[in-house]
C-alpha cells in the first residue's frame, strides 16, 4: 500500500492518494486540483472513489474539480449529507473565506468494513470536531487516516458548529486509542504520528 501526503489548500490541509497496485482511493481533496490529478498521474494508478473524513471547506476545496475529472462517486457520512452544497455548514461563510459548494456525495457512509476494488477500509465514526466526522482504518498496512480528530501532540477544534469536546474525547479514546499501539496516525494537518505516542504523550486526551 502507497500513501501519499499533500498538505493543500489555504490551511495546509492534508489531501492522501492511498493506492494498491493500479487502484486508489482519494480522500480529503482540499485543493490545489491539479496537483492532486498530476500526483496520480505520476503515481499511474486509477482512482475509485473520493472519501471525505468530514465536510469543513478545508478538506472539500478541490473536490468539484476531482469529482468531474474522474467521474467517481464521493462519500460522506449521512450526519453531514448537507454541508457540501452550504458554506455555512461547511464552515467558508465564517472564515471571510470564498464561499465553497460542491454537489451532494453519491453515497453515504457506514461504520464497518468496506470493500473499494482490491482497497480494504473500515469506517469509525468519530464525531466531536463536526458531527459526521469519520477515520479509515487499514488493518493490512497499520495505519488510520483520521481527519481533524486526533493531531500530533494536539486534537480538533470543538468550538465550531456541531463540535463537542466530550464527544471528540470518547470518539479518540474509542476509535483511535483502541487500535493497536503501532498502527500509524495521518492527520488533517500537521505530520503523521502513531497510537502509543498519543496515548503517552498527547496532553489533551489520555486513555
Amino acid at each position: 500500500m502507497r500513501v501519499e501526503q499533500m498538505p493543500l489548500g489555504p490551511l495546509s490541509t492534508n489531501c492522501y492518494i492511498v493506492a494498491f497496485e493500479e487502484q486508489a482511493i482519494i480522500i480529503d481533496p482540499a485543493g490545489d486540483g491539479d496537483r492532486i490529478i498530476n500526483k496520480v498521474a505520476e503515481m499511474k494508478v486509477k482512482p475509485l472513489a473520493v472519501l471525505l473524513t468530514h465536510a469543513h471547506f478545508d478538506h472539500i476545496g478541490a473536490l468539484e474539480q476531482v469529482r468531474n475529472h474522474y467521474q467517481v462517486p464521493v462519500y460522506i457520512h449521512e450526519l453531514e449529507s448537507e454541508w457540501l452544497e452550504d458554506p455555512n455548514l461547511n464552515g467558508s461563510s465564517l472564515f471571510g473565506a470564498s464561499h465553497v459548494k460542491a454537489k451532494k456525495a453519491d453515497q453515504f457512509l457506514h461504520t464497518g468494513v468496506h470493500q473499494f476494488g482490491s482497497i480494504s477500509i473500515e469506517i469509525r465514526h468519530t464525531p466531536g470536531h463536526s458531527p459526521g466526522g469519520v477515520a479509515f482504518v487499514f488493518y493490512k498496512d497499520q495505519f488510520v487516516i483520521g481527519g481533524d480528530s486526533l493531531f500530533a501532540g494536539a486534537i480538533g477544534r470543538t468550538d465550531l458548529p456541531g463540535g463537542s469536546f466530550e464527544q471528540l474525547e470518547e470518539s479518540i479514546r474509542q476509535q483511535f486509542y483502541t487500535l493497536p499501539d503501532d498502527y500509524i496516525v495521518y492527520p488533517g494537518h500537521g505530520p503523521e504520528t502513531n497510537i502509543i505516542k498519543e496515548k503517552e504523550t498527547n496532553p489533551f486526551v489520555q486513555p
